[in-house]
């Protein structure tokens, strides 16, 4: 993972970042240290490691840690960065298709402290 975040902070664009996702996320599978990790990413200065840390539960479906997923985007709502509000709707739309219940209430519950892209994004499936 050290390798991972230099890699992250060095080569920063979108495209590399959404890139690491589904390897930190598999990897997240397997190694419970990696919610600890994402938690503390998802507070990060950098905001390409906050994208990372909400992105990377993308596509677990009913593998999906609510409670992280929930605390890690408590961390980032009210942001102004458009990458942060894009991937917090990317990732309650991909939740949305699993647990559409869960989503509606994240966005009913929060909906003041949310921007309007992540709101469209995250209710598109809703």
């Amino acid at each position: 993972m050290t390798k991972i975040e230099h890699f992250a902070r060095t080569k920063q664009w979108w495209d590399t970042i959404d890139s690491l996702i589904k390897p930190i996320g598999n990897l997240g599978l397997r190694d419970k240290r990696i919610n600890s990790l994402m938690l503390r990413w998802s507070t990060d200065n950098d905001f390409w490691l906050r994208r990372i840390a909400i992105e990377h539960q993308l596509l677990r479906k009913e593998q999906m840690n609510t409670e992280l997923l929930n605390k890690i985007l408590q961390n980032n709502l009210g942001s102004q960065e458009f990458f942060i509000n894009k991937a917090i709707g990317w990732a309650l739309r991909d939740y949305s298709k699993t647990n559409p219940k869960w989503v509606k209430q994240f966005i009913k519950q929060n909906i003041d402290k949310m921007a309007k892209l992540s709101v469209t994004e995250g209710s598109k499936y809703l």
